[in-house]
């Protein structure tokens, strides 16, 4: 991934809301379950774990909607571009949609989560470890 003394920029599409990230992040995975597929309107979505401190925002997310029980997903209310993921599971977390990153080739996955929610048609064959669910909660899946 990132060394301790990265920054990282990035913001939406209109560039309404930006942020900065300091130091290196906690993890990142792709995520393949419904809710995270419709919230992007993709196959999967690419997230950056982070300290909720290691993010300082210029504009803030002007959407924060409660996608479901204990999770709230930010988007910017001028262009709607999906930002964030925050959810009680993970507290004092922060999961930054990684494509809003001005360079997301400075992350490196780590995993896919949610494959057994993955769309049929994405062959996954980059070799990550893939996790039914989330990896505490099982080992990878073989195959």
């Amino acid at each position: 991934m990132t060394s301790e003394a990265t920054i990282m920029e990035g913001g939406c599409g209109c560039g309404a809301v930006r942020y900065r990230v300091t130091g290196a992040p906690k993890w990142a995975s792709h995520c393949h379950c419904v809710d995270c597929r419709r919230a992007a309107g993709a196959a999967y979505v690419t997230y950056v774990g982070l300290q909720t401190a290691q993010v300082a925002w210029s504009g803030t997310p002007a959407v924060r909607y409660q996608s479901s029980p204990g999770v709230i997903r930010s988007f910017c209310g001028k262009c709607g571009t999906s930002l964030t993921y925050e959810g009680e599971r993970w507290p004092g977390e922060i999961h930054i949609f990684a494509a809003t990153l001005d360079d997301p080739g400075l992350i490196k996955p780590q995993a896919h989560v949610y494959v057994g929610q993955k769309v049929p048609w994405v062959q996954l064959s980059d070799g990550l470890p893939r996790f039914h669910t989330l990896p505490r909660d099982g080992p990878p899946l073989q195959g």
